[in-house]
This record gives C-alpha cells, sequence and structure tokens, in this order.
C-alpha cells in the first residue's frame, strides 16, 4: 500500500459535451407579429371588468 503522493494531480477537466446539457427547453417567451391584433382578454380578465363597470363608485 502507498501512502499519499507529495505532488497532488491537478484537477481533470472532463472532455467536451460530458457535463452539458443537451436537451431544448423553451424560455417561455413567444414572437408576436406587430401587425397583430391584440389578443382578448380571458375570461376572469373580461368579468372582472364587467364587474368594476356596473358596481357604482
Amino acid at each position: 500500500m502507498t501512502g499519499p503522493s507529495s505532488t497532488p494531480r491537478g484537477e481533470h477537466t472532463p472532455r467536451p459535451g460530458i457535463t452539458w446539457q443537451t436537451t431544448l427547453a423553451t424560455t417561455g417567451e413567444h414572437v408576436i407579429d406587430e401587425q397583430a391584433p391584440d389578443p382578448r382578454p380571458n375570461r376572469a380578465t373580461r368579468r372582472a371588468l364587467r364587474r368594476k363597470r356596473q358596481t357604482p363608485s
């Protein structure tokens, strides 16, 4: 059995691609055409706007 070396070896860098994540993932960003009309608000937003209009302030 041998003891520890007096000259430690340097850090080993793995081969390129071994530790890289190769799966594609979306960032959640979407490209929207500037000429397209604004999207219709969802149901909850439409209901909130309707309630706001009907409530006297």
